[in-house]
């Protein structure tokens, strides 16, 4: 009789156990995805698998310079200004809850190019676009309706962000329409500026003491920048 009971037990058991399996096994591959390789930053890993469009030079360097100035950063915006203007190259991250919140169109300067970046400057009335490592503000209303006020992190390559009024707002001429009638986004005057339609959620995701990190392959910002070398320096410009 008992091995009778033991018999039926198995058998009965068998679907539940072979279901099971897949399951299993989909936790184990989630896992395997999640581990980065082998000299491969956590963060840099993270940006690679919620954006594995964007530039991976890009996100390597954003992933370095946040893990310089504030490890435990909750949101992250990265541009790209190597890409034209006609394609996506904004990119915001929740990294406590490894969510992609935007990927987006932003222009840049008058002075920067064209539709593709070329140069920038942290010289008043250039109408150049900054790279480098920012830190947001406030939020408020101003002559370009809602707006981000950028804090630059790095000496002689975005500090005066805040005096240049370089902020993130919206623009009409950020838009698809405006790309099909010129062949390039619009340009401002040193902002990087979005769609008016993701104006409001995007500044909210972003505001008060996040991160924005603006890349372009230049290279003597890319051998001098003290958060992509990490320098001692670097832990007093973060906390400034």
């Amino acid at each position: 009789m008992a091995l009778r009971l033991n018999v039926a037990t198995l058998i009965f058991s068998l679907p539940f156990t072979l279901f099971t399996l897949p399951l299993h096994a989909a936790s184990f591959f989630a896992q395997v995805d999640s581990t980065p390789p082998r000299g491969v930053l956590p963060l840099n890993h993270q940006l690679q698998q919620l954006a594995p469009q964007a530039s991976p030079d890009a996100l390597r360097l954003a992933a370095q310079a946040l893990n310089c100035a504030e490890p435990n950063a909750e949101r992250l915006a990265v541009i790209d200004y190597s890409l034209p203007s006609t394609e996506p190259r904004l990119w915001v991250f929740d990294l406590r809850q490894h969510k992609l919140l935007f990927e987006e169109l932003v222009s840049h300067g008058q002075g920067s190019g064209d539709a593709q970046a070329e140069t920038f400057s942290n010289i008043p009335d250039s109408h150049q676009s900054s790279i480098g490592l920012f830190r947001t503000m406030n939020s408020y209303y101003g002559r370009n309706g809602y707006s981000l006020r950028l804090e630059g992190l790095e000496p002689n390559v975005n500090d005066l962000a805040y005096e240049r009024a370089i902020v993130i707002h919206g623009a009409d001429y950020v838009s698809d329409a405006f790309i099909t009638q010129t062949g390039r986004l619009g340009r401002s005057h040193g902002c990087p500026a979005v769609r008016e339609d993701v104006t409001y959620p995007l500044i909210n995701s972003l505001k008060e003491d996040q991160y924005v990190f603006a890349y372009y392959p230049d290279a003597e910002w890319l051998a001098t920048s003290a958060f992509l070398g990490c320098t001692a320096a670097a832990a007093q410009l973060a906390r400034r």
